[in-house]
């Protein structure tokens, strides 16, 4: 009996949908953040003064968050609207979903960012597939124990794995809240602040609905999952080779930048968890080397070396699939590109597959 009634306890707290009167607080803004159609739409404003915000009621240590939204329309340079988990405190953690604001008829950017104990630097920027100010699109964060998923409209498009036991930070310990805003950035959110807020647009508004949290509620030293780890979907969701596909589609067409290919920011390369899942760390010497694995001709991945294999070297591709290429002789410190005729000849390994 008591076995049962933990299971329900899990199943009552662990799963919030839809209403923001009673997942969510208004934390500033004033009225300038509104819940609409008892609890079922939530709209933030930004004028000259201030902008707006809102957070959940709730904090999670490991959750999937959904949210549909619909951005600020028309003329949004210099805006910025935030759908993102953050922890409290000193050396937080953090995951970031924000939309940067542009000139009437330029595209949003999607930019996204992961801080570890305070410490972030692992921006990746997309364009969308779609107006994003026409109609609502649902945007999710999973974040379990494995890895961190982002997805729009359920289409994967960056994924950060978990590889602390190989010296990667990742956020593990620190319950987030899920927090949104809707604020003024215009010295560098639009075209590198080139672009300044027309204010004889404000005020610009976002509208945020269909708010969706399943996760474990941590409140004090209680946690609603129990150590049930294993019980929902999200809580070990990868991806499977539909996702997989996806998220090559996603990033060969759609991202714009990505912190692992910036050598000029990073002149000594940068740390071994470049790119959606990229690579294992096994040791400093080892670099990023390229690979035109599953890319058209000309479009590289960053990978990198894994272990010696036979005649060959393992590579690790973006999305964690080890790959082995055969009769070549290279230095760990060099680049290396394989043609995509010689890709076609890979031999494939799963090793360390996200899946």
């Amino acid at each position: 009996m008591l076995k049962v009634l933990v299971v329900m306890a899990f199943l009552l707290v662990a799963s919030s949908a839809g209403n923001f009167n009673q997942d969510a607080t208004i934390t500033w803004g004033g009225p300038r953040a509104q819940i609409q159609n008892n609890g079922q739409i939530l709209s933030l404003s930004l004028d000259n003064t201030s902008g707006s915000g809102f957070e959940s009621k709730n904090q999670f240590l490991y959750a999937r968050f959904d949210m549909q939204l619909k951005l600020v329309p028309g003329n949004s340079a210099g805006t910025v609207t935030t759908f993102f988990l953050a922890s409290q405190g000193p050396g937080h953690d953090e995951v970031d979903f924000e939309f940067l604001g542009n000139s009437s008829g330029q595209p949003y950017t999607v930019h996204t960012n992961i801080y570890t104990k305070g410490v972030g630097n692992r921006e990746q920027q997309f364009r969308l597939w779609f107006d994003p100010t026409a109609a609502f699109h649902t945007y999710s964060i999973v974040w379990n124990s494995q890895r961190i998923i982002y997805m729009v409209d359920n289409t994967p498009i960056r994924v950060f794995n978990n590889y602390a036991a190989n010296g990667v930070p990742f956020p593990t310990s620190q319950p987030m809240k899920m927090h949104a805003s809707l604020w003024n950035a215009d010295d560098w959110a639009t075209q590198g602040g080139r672009v300044k807020t027309d204010w004889t647009k404000a005020p610009f508004t976002a509208t945020y609905r269909d708010i969706n949290i399943n996760g474990c509620i941590v409140n004090g030293t209680s946690n609603s999952c129990h150590g049930a780890v294993n019980s929902q979907a999200w809580q070990t969701q990868g991806l499977d080779a539909n996702a997989r596909n996806r998220i090559r589609w996603v990033q060969s067409k759609y991202m714009i930048y990505n912190y692992c290919d910036d050598f000029k920011r990073f002149p000594m390369g940068r740390r071994p968890f470049s790119r959606a899942s990229s690579a294992l760390h096994i040791s400093r010497a080892h670099r990023p080397f390229r690979s035109a694995i599953n890319r058209a001709p000309q479009l590289f991945i960053l990978a990198e070396l894994i272990s010696p294999s036979g005649n060959g070297i393992v590579l690790h591709d973006d999305l964690g699939v080890g790959w082995i290429v055969v009769g070549r002789t290279i230095s760990s410190r060099s680049f290396f590109e394989v043609s995509e005729a010689e890709a076609v000849g890979l031999e494939r390994r799963n090793h360390g597959s996200i899946d």
